[in-house]
């Protein structure tokens, strides 16, 4: 379950109580009048089902106690209680498939920063990846590619695109285009640089790459492993299972396509920089088409499970 800790204004406290009260999923409601000071206001505990937890939020903002009070939430890692099981199992679908959108708003936005720390990993995935390619080296590229960070800017840009907020949007294509443009950049400074120590040499990246190939040999199998990537990334961030996100990352060839272009323009190959940069877009539109489609269906899934849930609680009522 999830603990909220709402900083509530007088003016508001019987909207909230009321939305408390009506919410499916909502255990352990505690009011603490007037112990609020800034702002001012009185404090209201409460635990609520992670699958009723988006409704409630939803309901909590349009009463507008995000701009006048507070709505503060944390995973509540033990609840021995009879209410919290009763209030688990009145909500509607299963724990680990509900969607938050607060809570995956919150993630994709912070990993969408385009940062130093987020420009740093995604230099250091991209040159990683431009060692591996050199001497084909599916270890390292397996390494880049669970270092890399593109994939918070890809998930922040579909979640952007469903919920239709432009500045979002802009933001994660910002963070995704120009951490891949200021990569690819150093990483051919960085390979003309190894060549010159003779640590990478243009007879290992032109001879015979079997394990890395494909890199650079874009096909329809290409695209359909960034669709089911993109599924499984949505589906981790949105669920309650995140660890699935590294097979996530060792699934799409976007930080590998993207070191090798940056190899390829330095030792003046045009023919594997195409094919790599086709392979990098259909990466990550793979990722975005199977992101957005996966968001909206889970959107909808829980939307009709809410209603008929409502519904049935209105006919137990009557």
């Amino acid at each position: 379950m999830l603990h909220l800790r709402l900083i509530v204004p007088g003016d508001l406290r019987r909207a909230v109580l009321d939305a408390l009260d009506d919410c499916i999923g909502v255990a352990h409601v505690i009011t603490l009048p007037g112990t609020a000071r800034r702002p001012p206001g009185d404090v209201v505990l409460c635990d609520v089902a992670r699958e009723s937890a988006d409704e409630l939020l939803g309901r909590l903002r349009e009463l507008g106690l995000a701009e006048q009070g507070a709505i503060d939430v944390s995973l509540l890692e033990l609840s021995i209680s009879a209410a919290a099981r009763e209030a688990e199992r009145e909500a509607p679908g299963t724990r680990s498939d509900a969607l938050v959108w607060e809570s995956v708003t919150k993630v994709t936005h912070e990993e969408s920063a385009f940062s130093y720390t987020y420009l740093a990993f995604i230099v250091t995935a991209t040159m990683l990846a431009a060692c591996g390619v050199v001497l084909d080296s599916s270890v390292l590229i397996v390494g880049a590619m669970v270092v890399g960070p593109e994939f918070g800017p890809l998930a922040g840009f579909c979640v952007a695109l469903v919920q239709r907020r432009s500045h979002p949007a802009l933001r994660s294509l910002t963070a995704l285009l120009g951490g891949f443009a200021l990569a690819i950049a150093l990483t051919i400074l960085f390979a003309r640089m190894m060549d010159a120590f003779g640590l990478f040499t243009e007879a290992e990246f032109d001879g015979p790459r079997p394990n890395t190939s494909f890199i650079f040999q874009p096909d329809a199998l290409s695209l359909v492993v960034a669709f089911l990537g993109g599924v499984a990334g949505l589906l981790s961030l949105t669920s309650a299972k995140s660890g699935a996100l590294v097979g996530v990352a060792i699934s799409v060839t976007t930080v590998p396509a993207a070191a090798n272009v940056a190899v390829a323009l330095a030792y003046g190959d045009f023919g594997q920089a195409r094919g790599s940069s086709v392979q990098l877009l259909l990466n990550m539109s793979g990722i975005v088409i199977a992101g957005v489609l996966t968001l909206l269906v889970q959107q909808s899934a829980w939307r009709q499970l809410r209603e008929r849930r409502h519904a049935a609680r209105r006919q137990r009522g009557a």
